[in-house]
């Protein structure tokens, strides 16, 4: 069936209490072909329904979950949905293939902004910045020689990853004199070589790192990647960061790791539940820097992501392939074939 314009749905969770677009509203121009039609859905949902999916050639979807229900219905029109940010596991990928439907993701979109947010959780723990704003706020002045931060130079960075995040945060880090380790069974050798990384099994990066960060996507693959095994072959002296997703590390043996002092602290953007319960113990813990899954939250990060998942729908609309298809054996699907230019 053809329809007159290619509609297109932008999830709610993209606005602000004062109904204001938390990206960049000239990301929109995007749409300014007499082609499109679009809307930000009207109903805030954690999952949107078959009834979107008939509604809307192409949703633009930033947290709400797309899953076979929302595939199933009578009447689907949508022909893509285009993820705002790198992650999906909140998309059912094989309901989407299966059912003709592209999905896509933004890595140029999250590439630098996610990456600078992990330079500043490295700069943050060495330099002792949550204790001394602590200490400062409190008059505790006297304590200032307690609390002496550790220099990079020469301190090695580690990441379980050296995909699209992992790869901008090696290049950020390449004036700071640092090593580079990884694992990352994926990579190429060669790849990593122009970025100065080690490549290496996961338990060296685990020994010899002075900050583990955590870089990989959540696939069943990944899930509990980093448990107490994991964290009892860190140094005493090492910090570890995950800003990926939360299931990727056994949270209680994190915990542990802590509170027993066999790491000297953690940054976590990403937490197993979220949101994070008030009562989970990590909380209490002064070695340890916390932000709402949304450290990279910044003007340039909704923009870029925002333009990158509109630059995919427009493609679609175009009839043709997206650049950055997630699943992309639905591009042999005859319903898209048949689309597609």
């Amino acid at each position: 069936m053809a329809f007159e314009k290619f509609r297109i749905g932008i999830t709610r969770d993209t606005l602000r209490e004062d109904g204001t677009s938390i990206f960049d509203a000239r990301a929109l121009q995007v749409f300014a072909d007499p082609r499109f039609e679009w809307e930000f859905i009207a109903d805030h949902v954690k999952e949107l329904t078959a009834a979107h999916a008939a509604r809307y050639d192409a949703l633009c979807v930033l947290n709400p979950r797309v899953t076979a229900a929302t595939l199933s219905g009578p009447g689907r029109r949508l022909q893509i949905v285009a993820r705002m940010g790198v992650g999906y596991d909140s998309i059912d990928v094989p309901a989407c293939t299966a059912n003709g439907v592209i999905l896509t993701n933004t890595p140029d979109g999250v590439r630098r902004p996610v990456a600078t947010s992990i330079l500043l959780l490295i700069l943050a723990l060495s330099h002792k910045l949550l204790i001394k704003d602590t200490i400062t706020r409190a008059g505790r002045w006297a304590e200032t020689a307690s609390h002496m931060g550790d220099g990079l130079t020469g301190k090695t960075v580690g990441s379980l990853g050296v995909g699209n995040i992992g790869s901008e945060l090696f290049r950020l880090l390449a004036p700071l004199d640092m090593v580079h380790m990884a694992f990352d069974p994926f990579v190429k050798p060669e790849e990593a070589a122009k970025l100065r990384v080690r490549l290496t099994d996961k338990d060296t990066v685990l020994r010899e790192s002075d900050f583990v960060c955590v870089n990989c996507p959540l696939t069943p693959e990944t899930r509990r990647l980093v448990s107490d095994r994991e964290f009892s072959l860190m140094k005493p002296t090492a910090y570890f960061i995950n800003t990926a997703r939360g299931p990727i590390v056994d949270e209680k043996a994190l915990y542990t790791a802590l509170v027993e002092h066999r790491i000297a602290g953690a940054a976590l953007d990403v937490f197993e539940q979220e949101p994070v319960a008030l009562d989970n113990p990590i909380l209490k813990l002064d070695n340890v820097i916390v932000t709402p899954h949304s450290i990279c939250w910044t003007d340039e990060f909704f923009r870029n992501n925002a333009e990158s998942a509109f630059r995919s729908v427009g493609a679609v609309a175009r009839r043709e392939a997206p650049t950055y298809v997630v699943n992309r054996d639905v591009l042999k699907h005859p319903d898209v074939q048949s689309r597609l230019a």
